[in-house]
């Protein structure tokens, strides 16, 4: 039994916890996403060279955000919110955890539905429905980009992530294979003492001990953290 009356639930997302929604937010094997290598559609280089095709690219992104909807996963999530201090760390750039009611989520890697200046990444505008074409500045004059964390950028929002770490009393890791650096660090800040649980489908290696792995995916995967997560009220 924990000291708190809601204790401080911290849960890192992945792509596993938006799939179930039809997004495919990650790399394939083969190293390419929705068909497109990388390196010519989300880095700073791709957009110097080819800012339309960038465009293009998260446009079609953006579209799927949009017609998705939250699945029982994130509908879940929201419903610890009732019992527990909820917060989401997500490395989706979409807004699912959101249109499902999560109050408080920390996005890592930006979010889809924004545009932002490419000379000042502090200017951020709302993209009203799904297209952002070239020709739309900011009001400093400069071409709107999307509002993503490119392979080869810095992660500003990794040390409120950090924080919000360390300061769990219960860890939930959903979806996420903990390769992707720095996101996969941040289970490095949560105190020895924490009970630290593990949501999906896959085998995953993790050196940390005692980790409960939920090997499920994300929707029944949260039914069967619920019921786990009783013993801590």
């Amino acid at each position: 039994m924990l000291d708190k009356k809601r204790p401080h639930l911290v849960a890192l997302t992945g792509a596993g916890m938006s799939a179930e929604s039809g997004l495919q937010t990650f790399r394939d094997a083969d190293g390419l996403w929705e068909g497109y290598n990388v390196y010519d559609v989300a880095t700073p280089e791709a957009w110097q060279k080819n800012p339309q095709l960038v465009q293009e690219f998260y446009n079609a992104r953006r579209k799927a955000v949009l017609e998705a909807n939250p699945n029982q996963g994130h509908i879940l999530l929201r419903e610890l919110e009732h019992d527990f201090d909820v917060d989401i760390i997500t490395q989706n750039i979409d807004n699912l955890h959101e249109r499902a009611g999560s109050n408080k989520v920390l996005h890592l890697h930006g979010e889809i539905t924004f545009a932002r200046s490419s000379v000042d990444p502090d200017l951020l505008y709302k993209i009203d429905g799904w297209e952002l074409k070239m020709g739309q500045k900011c009001k400093l004059g400069s071409q709107l980009r999307p509002h993503v964390v490119w392979f080869g950028e810095s992660v500003p929002m990794i040390e409120p992530a950090a924080r919000l770490s360390s300061d769990a009393d219960i860890y939930v890791v959903i979806g996420t294979s903990l390769q992707v650096y720095p996101a996969a660090g941040l289970l490095n800040y949560v105190p020895k003492d924490v009970p630290v649980f593990l949501i999906d489908p896959k085998p995953i290696s993790i050196t940390r001990k005692g980790v409960v792995h939920i090997q499920e995916k994300a929707a029944e995967g949260v039914r069967i953290l619920k019921e786990q997560l009783k013993t801590f009220l």
